[in-house]
């Protein structure tokens, strides 16, 4: 719909006529007689240059060029801005919903506790921080400029971004919870030789005072600690028969490697959930991981700290962690990549609801013009 020679109450109108309708204006001029709908408009652009002091007094934003390109740059810098931000609430809230449903999991199932405080503390001061700040230097995503408007009621938080939230939330809680388990009670390709038990016996492990009777006469399955221990085997001493104190197999020492695993499967986890991060419906393969070289800088230095206070072994008693081995980052690795395969998932359910919404306002908009 174009009009034109219009007097400055026909421009006056045409933007209270489309604000009524819930759009969302915006107005260009350069004249004394464009004041009026300059101020009305949902945002006044005026020329820098060639307009009047009028002009620029009732206008929310001044072309310093005068160039109509430059309202182009600036509503695409608006939409990046406002998709960082967006990036930057998705990758904490996820984190954050994982490190609940972690600590949930661990006492809905009865298990060790597998996180300390000062190991949540930890991530979430030192490696959480570099990550989500680096989004804010996020590039724009190709289709930003093909995308309809947002109307000025549309929430930041929508039920389907919420379900995203919820599901790598509950990943990371999973892989979190998961891995600390694993260590208890498959992971035999270790290089510990540490006995294995089964979920039943994990579960009750606060009973382990009166082992073996605690876990039951009639379970012939019976993990040997003094084999173990024998070996020195993680972190504690040779000679040290746990046969005599079980519980300290699920506490202290003990369990030192389960919860470093259960700790770096956290911060590796959220390191590839900054990947996911980078756009909100893109693909990896579409906006690649060096399309942000900050963030790149922030994971790298997150993971090295990470690693500073695995191999420096007085940082490590500080956080009642120990070294890992290789197969210990095989393991670590194999909990944590699931979690771009699962947003890759939910990014390409996105992109067709994105479809079905531009259709559908594309439609809304015929509508009105006809």
């Amino acid at each position: 719909m174009v009009f034109s020679r219009t007097e400055p109450r026909d421009k006056q109108e045409l933007v209270k006529m489309l604000r009524q309708a819930g759009e969302v204006p915006a107005m260009t001029g350069d004249g004394v007689n464009d004041a009026p709908a300059l101020k009305q408009a949902a945002i006044g652009i005026a020329m820098g240059i060639a307009g009047t002091e009028v002009a620029k007094e009732a206008a929310d934003m001044v072309l310093a060029d005068d160039n109509f390109a430059t309202i182009v740059a600036a509503v695409e810098e608006g939409r990046s801005i406002y998709s960082n931000m967006k990036a930057f609430i998705r990758y904490l809230i996820s984190s954050n919903i994982g490190e609940v449903a972690s600590i949930f999991a661990t006492a809905a199932l009865g298990l060790p506790e597998g996180l300390i405080p000062v190991q949540l503390l930890w991530v979430n001061l030192v490696t959480d921080g570099p990550p989500a700040t680096a989004l804010g230097f996020n590039p724009p995503d190709a289709d930003i400029m093909k995308r309809p408007p947002r109307r000025a009621d549309d929430q930041l938080i929508t039920p389907w971004v919420l379900f995203r939230y919820m599901v790598i939330g509950l990943y990371v809680g999973f892989a979190t919870v998961g891995v600390f388990a694993y260590w208890y009670i498959w992971y035999d390709w270790s290089e510990y030789g540490q006995p294995l038990v089964t979920f039943s016996q994990l579960a009750n492990w606060g009973k382990c005072s009166t082992f073996p009777t605690s876990w039951g006469a009639s379970d012939a399955y019976r993990p040997d600690f003094s084999t173990w221990a024998a070996n020195g085997a993680n972190g504690i001493g040779a000679g040290v028969d746990l046969s005599a104190k079980p519980c300290e197999y699920f506490t202290a020492k003990g369990k030192a490697t389960a919860s470093t695993l259960s700790l770096s499967v956290l911060v590796v986890i959220e390191m590839l959930n900054a990947l996911n991060a980078l756009s909100e419906d893109s693909s990896l393969l579409q906006m690649p991981p060096w399309a942000n070289p900050w963030l790149l800088v922030a994971m790298a230095f997150s993971i090295g700290m990470h690693m500073v206070i695995l191999y420096i072994p007085m940082l490590a008693s500080v956080f009642s962690i120990v070294p890992l081995t290789y197969n210990d980052w095989v393991l670590v690795m194999a909990f944590s990549i699931p979690v771009i395969l699962i947003d890759e998932v939910l990014k390409f359910a996105g992109r067709i609801l994105n479809a079905r919404e531009l259709a559908k306002r594309l439609a809304e908009i015929k509508d009105k013009e006809d």
